[in-house]
């Protein structure tokens, strides 16, 4: 049989039952004349309208395997497709390469992306700054002008150092897609102030 998807056995049975009526092969257009004479040719050779076997390589991961691995990619996220690769190799007990780990994690509709940079905020930090302008509400100018204003940047010297996340395309505001690290590696923290008399460094 030619490549595609196989005849359907209802199909096949009523193509054997046109010819044994007598029917002739080219005024059976169901389907073309090569698969219907392929159809005959295989009921009278072995009896029977099952699909031959199915030729080609098997995958090396079933759909099983697939579940685990994608299972597996949720959960570890920021690993790279080396670790990955790794773990998989000692999970399925199977020779797997990187290239087939990274075809099977696109299998899994997954997909590495460079995580997004977010600060790192628990829940008593939050309550903090949320007291605290609670308390700052009905401060009034003047008193605002007192207070010392401090910020800082950060350049990274070496170029675009980001971890990559693996995650599906709609997961890209998921809280454990987000790099939640303060300072990157290869990079300079410049801090200054600035109040009413003016900036210092």
């Amino acid at each position: 049989m030619g490549r595609g998807s196989p005849i359907p056995p209802m199909l096949r049975r009523k193509i054997v039952e046109q010819n044994q009526k007598g029917v002739s092969q080219r005024r059976i257009d169901k389907l073309s004349l090569s698969t219907v004479h392929n159809i005959i040719q295989r009921f009278r050779e072995s009896g029977t309208i099952s699909v031959c076997k199915v030729q080609g390589r098997k995958t090396i991961l079933d759909a099983r395997d697939l579940r685990a691995l994608r299972r597996h990619c949720i959960t570890s996220r920021n690993a790279t497709v080396m670790e990955i690769t790794t773990w998989a190799q000692e999970y399925f007990q199977k020779t797997l390469s990187v290239n087939t780990i990274h075809r099977a994690i696109r299998r899994c509709q997954l997909k590495l992306y460079r995580s997004k940079k977010k600060p790192y905020l628990n829940m008593i930090q939050k309550l903090r700054c949320f007291l605290w302008a609670k308390a700052h509400l009905k401060w009034t100018v003047a008193k605002w002008k007192t207070v010392l204003w401090s910020d800082e940047s950060k350049f990274v010297l070496f170029g675009k150092l980001g971890r990559h996340v693996i995650r599906t395309k709609e997961d890209k505001d998921n809280p454990s897609c987000y790099q939640r690290s303060v300072q990157k590696p290869a990079s300079l923290m410049v801090w200054g102030c600035m109040s009413e008399e003016g900036s210092g460094y």
